[in-house]
């Protein structure tokens, strides 16, 4: 009787250890089909289209008659950086948010590269919202293909 004791306990084993195996197998395949699955978000468009007409492109604003221009420069799939163009000393003195208010979004934006997850102050509330219809206006222009050539700085 021993005997066949032993022989069921050795079976036992294996049927353990093939099931512990099997099992991990099973989670391998699960955590490599989420990792690498279809639910990957995708860079580019569905076709592989680029996002953006790589350029620089600029949006105008206005304020007390004084204009100056918003740049953004993109490439094929991102926004590369923003800046204040044309902005005189008395703009800068009348309006003394403007320059640190698109320094905040534009590092928010490239980080993210998205318009839309900004935070940004009360303080600067109408500024910022002025900046961020200036930046949507330029990625606009850089989305359309066919209207708007890049322009050249």
């Amino acid at each position: 009787m021993s005997s066949k004791t032993r022989i069921v306990v050795l079976h036992m084993k294996e049927i353990i250890y093939t099931v512990a195996f099997l099992i991990l197998a099973i989670l391998l395949g699960i955590l490599i089909y989420f990792m690498f699955g279809p639910g990957k978000s995708q860079t580019t468009s569905a076709k592989g289209e680029a996002l953006y007409t790589p350029g620089v492109y600029r949006s105008s604003l206005t304020l007390n008659n004084n204009t100056f221009d918003v740049e953004v420069t993109v490439d094929q799939d991102s926004i590369q950086s923003i800046e204040l163009v044309n902005l005189s000393e008395s703009t800068t003195a009348m309006f003394p948010l403007v320059k640190p208010s698109l320094e905040s979004l534009a590092s928010q934006i490239i980080k993210g590269q998205s318009l839309d997850t900004l935070k940004y102050s009360t303080d600067r509330k109408y500024t910022s919202q002025l900046l961020i219809s200036a930046i949507s206006n330029a990625l606009k222009k850089a989305e359309n293909h066919v209207n708007s050539p890049p322009e050249t700085p």
